[in-house]
């Protein structure tokens, strides 16, 4: 366990322990340093490099780099030794994008990062008055006992050979990853000489000597808001789809609105936070269009389905069945209540997860409710309200059903979401349906509506009445995704044709099960412009 006594970390460096040689096998591997006295232990073989007669050597034959260099920021001789490695078609750690990585001074607060801390949860608290402690990580190893498995993943996950990690302890939450930070050899004290050396060996035996895996050759990011209290994917969702990611040889990177201007690191965007026009999300969306990677939603997908105007006019122009749904001016107030049927239902044109959405029983409420959504827009509208025990739900994604599920509506009230005047809100249950189990005329609705509104991930939500008939309430550009939840019908395949979709879309060969031919066939054209715009932007990055 973590012991926060600066005695005990003093007596650790006054007792060091004898290093023995590494065994630093295989003809093409070596080890760039800064400055050839860095590295302090025996050189068998001749595997040691500086920096700057590994930038002198010039291109040849691929090597194996382990890049221990002091320095790793921007444009340093570390930084250098990773970017030449890479364009030299070396095996490098760390990866110039782990350097980028750990140069975020926000990493510990990336989601990526943030999922490790439950593997600090065994720890006990500190001595009173402490409530810092620093551990540092060896390729994954630690002399810190009870850190083990997180150094473990903590290389895992970033590939960085030398770090150091910061834990902050606070009452109530107890430990937490505050800070990780890549090291120089310097910062190997010689009371862990030992550690340094078994971890240096074990790494080399482990990673360098075997046929390593081929890198991710797809970057996904996605963006997404932790303390968005309705997100469209929770943190455990976005832990998943990683895994399937990997699976699939994809890497799937959580980010966050402050990391807009690294968007052309990645090969494709999913957008996991509630989107908006005037919002952060439509910037992003909008900036991977311009770099012509694929996007999950969007522009036009956001510009049609958050705007519930668009919507009706176009579900009413192409003849899809919704309930009588009137646009309302100030003008047209009275003219709209006076032809009304209560109770019934106002919308704000932009609302979202049941917020900006009336009940209104009577004339009366109508003309208040109506006067007060005015003052936020200049449309509003008024629609019959269809009373149900649910609404059916339909994922399409790239024309195809992805999945069906049915929502209910909260315990005594009239909607999905029940919001307090406290800011809590309440949820009803959903219940996932197998695409089999579902009525042919919902699904044929829900497709449909869909393609009105572009190629990308649409939620459509549809009311079926008790003699059968089918309506379309709206289309959601940024529909929830759960594990446990939405996928539970559809099962893994959900999430493999999720990954599948980008990796079409950006002209890349998917791996079996991740996409339908129909989808692959729809997106042909497109796809292959959205390669070549890829390839401009990779040859000009």
């Amino acid at each position: 366990m973590p012991d926060c006594s600066p005695a005990v970390s003093r007596q650790l460096d006054l007792n060091p322990v004898p290093a023995r040689p590494p065994v630093l096998a295989g003809t093409d591997l070596i080890v760039v340093v800064e400055r050839r006295r860095d590295f302090r232990w025996p050189d068998p073989g001749g595997r040691i490099m500086t920096a700057g007669a590994y930038a002198a050597a010039g291109p040849g034959r691929p090597r194996r780099v382990i890049n221990l260099c002091r320095h790793v920021d921007y444009l340093s001789a570390g930084y250098y030794t990773s970017l030449l490695a890479e364009a030299r078609g070396a095996r490098v750690t760390p990866a110039l994008r782990t350097l980028v990585d750990l140069a975020d001074r926000h990493m510990a607060d990336r989601h990526d990062l943030a999922d490790l801390n439950a593997g600090l949860a065994h720890l006990p608290p500190p001595p009173a008055g402490i409530t810092e402690h620093t551990a540092n990580i060896y390729f994954g190893r630690t002399p810190d006992v009870g850190l083990g498995d997180v150094a473990a993943r903590l290389f895992q996950r970033l590939d960085c050979p030398l770090m150091r990690l910061t834990l902050v302890h606070a009452d109530g939450r107890g430990w937490r990853i505050a800070g990780v930070a890549a090291l120089g050899l310097d910062a190997v004290p010689l009371a862990h000489d030992l550690v340094f050396m078994n971890a240096l060996e074990g790494h080399v035996r482990r990673r360098w000597l075997r046929t390593r895996a081929p890198a991710p050759a797809f970057t996904l990011a996605v963006l997404h808001d932790p303390a968005d209290p309705l997100p469209p994917s929770k943190a455990e969702t976005l832990d998943h789809l990683a895994r399937v990611g990997a699976d699939l040889g994809v890497r799937v990177e959580v980010i966050a609105r402050r990391d807009y201007r690294h968007l052309a690191r990645f090969d494709g965007l999913f957008i996991r936070e509630t989107t908006a026009v005037t919002h952060p999300t439509f910037r992003f969306a909008r900036k991977a269009e311009a770099l012509g990677i694929p996007v999950v939603d969007d522009t036009t997908s956001i510009l049609r389905c958050t705007n519930k105007v668009f919507l009706a006019e176009a579900l009413a122009g192409h003849g899809v069945a919704t309930p009588r749904t009137r646009l309302v001016t100030r003008a047209t107030v009275a003219e709209v209540a006076a032809s009304m049927t209560f109770p019934a239902v106002l919308k704000v044109p932009d609302g979202a997860f049941s917020r900006g959405v009336e009940r209104v029983m009577d004339p009366d409420a109508f003309h208040r409710v109506a006067a007060a959504l005015l003052a936020r827009s200049e449309i509003i509208l008024a629609q019959d309200y269809v009373p149900t025990a649910f609404d059916w739900r339909v994922g399409v994604l790239g024309g195809q059903v992805l999945f069906v599920a049915q929502y209910h509506m909260c315990p005594q009230h009239w909607q999905i979401v029940r919001h307090g005047a406290d800011g809590s809100h309440e949820e009803g249950a959903t219940r996932a349906v197998a695409v089999t189990d579902t009525p042919p005329a919902v699904l044929a609705a829900a497709v449909a509506a869909a393609g009105l509104m572009g190629n990308g991930l649409y939620g459509v939500d549809l009311k079926q009445t008790a003699a059968g008939e089918v309506m379309v309430i709206e289309v959601n550009d940024n529909p929830n995704l759960d594990v446990g939840m939405e996928d539970r019908a559809a099962g893994p395949v959900l999430w493999r044709r999720l990954i599948g979709h980008f990796l079409t879309a950006a002209g890349r060969v998917p791996m079996p099960g991740s996409i339908t031919p129909a989808a692959t066939e729809h997106a042909a054209t497109e796809h292959a412009a959205l390669a070549r715009l890829a390839a401009v932007r990779a040859a000009v990055a």
